[in-house]
């Protein structure tokens, strides 16, 4: 039987991993939103819709260079969750 300290290990190497799986996208995401406000500063164009396309495709694009590398880090965790799956059960 899990204990409290196995289930609160397990959930935070969890939320580890969401958070560095995540992490490109977000931050490809800040730096282009940051650089298409900094344009719209210097030229004055204030169209709130404009940092949308930009983003997508910045972010459509990491998914595309990283995704094997996310892929392979969701995948080796799940393994090493079923792995230890009887550790989890047993009691």
């Amino acid at each position: 039987m899990m204990t409290v300290e196995e289930v609160a290990d397990i959930a935070g190497q969890t939320l580890w991993l969401i958070i560095k799986v995540s992490m490109p996208m977000l931050l490809v995401s800040l730096i282009i939103g940051l650089l298409v406000s900094i344009f719209q500063t210097v030229t004055s164009i204030q169209e709130q819709t404009l940092t949308f396309v930009p983003k997508i495709i910045g972010v459509f694009v990491t998914l595309i260079l990283l995704g094997p590398w996310i892929m392979n880090t969701l995948v080796e965790f799940m393994t090493q969750l079923w792995s230890n799956f009887s550790l989890y059960v047993s009691g």
